[in-house]
């Protein structure tokens, strides 16, 4: 562990709380800003037609990668509550991890004729960009679920730098090189190696003091069980965030499409400025403490509300950050656009609770308010119609999450997967 790490962990150092939490925030901030400088300079570079196309990618590539923040929750989970167990466990979530990486990319590449045609592209090439990148990706989330779960704060931090301002870079040149929609997806499908060499280097100890090979890969297999359905909560969110543009692809010409997509950028940078309340409150969560989704939800919302509030009092500069005078049209939306990311930042916070206290069944409300995301295709022909539709609906959702988990207790044996009788997933 790192020695700022180690300090930061020592129990009641509010000091090195503060400072570790700061240093996320940062860390995470910088991250998302690199990733929407890539997104803002496709809007610009690409106009709204083509961006439509790597916006509906971008998306499909979220979902995608559902899994590997299943593998990060369920091994900080498992750390966090077994930390006389660690190298075992660790070990494990590395051996699991690997296996799911080359399992998604696989059935990513295999998909690929369904991606073109579902998100009707001109070309294979950027389909295939999806199961490149998915591999890599997969391997940030078991490498970040270790550094999370060790509280080592700013190896994770690293990780997190990285994997934004790669995306930038690279993406930038990917775009230089080929001024497409090919161009862009290459870039991101390269720069997603970057933060799996600097989780490589962070995790050197891992499988040291481990238990025998055959106990590491049995524990895997039995953790992959807890992964599959906490993937289960966060796929239904990933989905349910990125139904509209799917929608809106399906539903307008590609202009509208594409002015809908430069909307979402906005959306999208709000929903993931507060993601280091959700980082730094998880571990408490899992280790059982009650309410502390209440304090995140507080957060969440003032950061939200700030960003709401500049967005619609600076909304010519708004329209600049997301793609300049060729989104124009959407102006009047920009304030209800962050709203909207306001409120999908508050039901990731709720998701994350549902995976902290295992409250499975709750993600049949982010199901039910998918379908009627989806269901809007069949009326909706304006953007502001579409967009203030998904707004009642995940305003909806959030609501019931809060009211569920305020009557409903936590599930008997919640931490089974983890503890039980010794076995990580017994």
């Amino acid at each position: 562990m790192d020695p700022a790490d180690a300090r930061a962990a020592a129990p009641g150092s509010v000091r090195g709380l503060v400072r570790s939490s700061a240093g996320i925030a940062v860390a995470m901030g910088i991250q998302n800003v690199a990733a929407y400088g890539f997104t803002i300079l496709a809007a610009w570079r690409l106009g709204p037609s083509q961006y439509g196309a790597v916006a509906s990618l971008m998306g499909l590539l979220l979902v995608v990668v559902v899994p590997s923040l299943g593998l990060q929750a369920t091994g900080a989970r498992a750390i966090a509550a077994n930390p006389s167990r660690r190298p075992e466990i660790e070990a494990a979530l590395m051996s699991a991890t690997y296996r799911a990486a080359l399992g998604l990319g696989a059935l990513c590449l295999l998909l690929t004729p369904l991606i073109v045609a579902g998100l009707q592209l001109s070309s294979w090439t950027p389909a295939l960009m999806i199961g490149l990148s998915a591999v890599p990706l997969t391997v940030i989330g078991g490498q970040s679920g270790v550094l999370q779960g060790e509280s080592r704060w700013s190896a994770l931090g690293a990780l997190y730098l990285s994997l934004g301002v790669g995306r930038l870079a690279i993406g930038a040149v990917g775009m230089w090189i080929s001024e497409t929609t090919i161009g862009a997806m290459a870039g991101v499908a390269v720069a997603a190696w970057l933060p799996a060499l600097v989780g490589a280097l962070a995790l050197g100890h891992v499988g040291r003091g481990a238990a025998s090979h055959r106990t590491v890969v049995r524990t895997g297999e039995r953790m992959l069980r807890e992964v599959l359905a906490n993937s289960h909560a966060l796929f239904a969110f990933f989905a349910l965030s990125n139904t509209d543009i799917v929608v809106a692809r399906l539903s307008f010409d590609d202009h509208q499409a594409g002015l809908y997509a430069g909307g979402l950028i906005l959306t999208k940078a709000v929903l993931f400025l507060p993601q280091f309340v959700v980082v730094i409150a998880f571990p408490s969560m899992a280790s059982g403490r009650t309410r502390v989704y209440l304090k995140g939800l507080a957060v969440v919302a003032g950061v939200g509300a700030v960003a709401t509030l500049g967005a619609a009092l600076l909304s010519g500069i708004a329209v600049t950050f997301i793609g300049g005078s060729d989104y124009r049209e959407v102006e009047p939306l920009i304030g209800w656009f962050a709203l909207l990311g306001t409120v999908l930042a508050m039901v990731q916070l709720m998701v994350y609770e549902v995976v902290a206290r295992q409250h499975r069944g709750m993600v049949w409300l982010l199901w039910a308010g998918l379908v009627a995301v989806a269901a809007t295709g069949a009326w909706v022909d304006l953007e502001k119609q579409l967009l203030w539709s998904v707004l009642v609906v995940d305003t909806l959702v959030l609501a019931a999450l809060v009211l569920v988990s305020g009557l409903v207790p936590a599930v008997a044996g919640a931490d089974r997967d983890v503890e039980g009788d010794g076995q990580v997933g017994s």
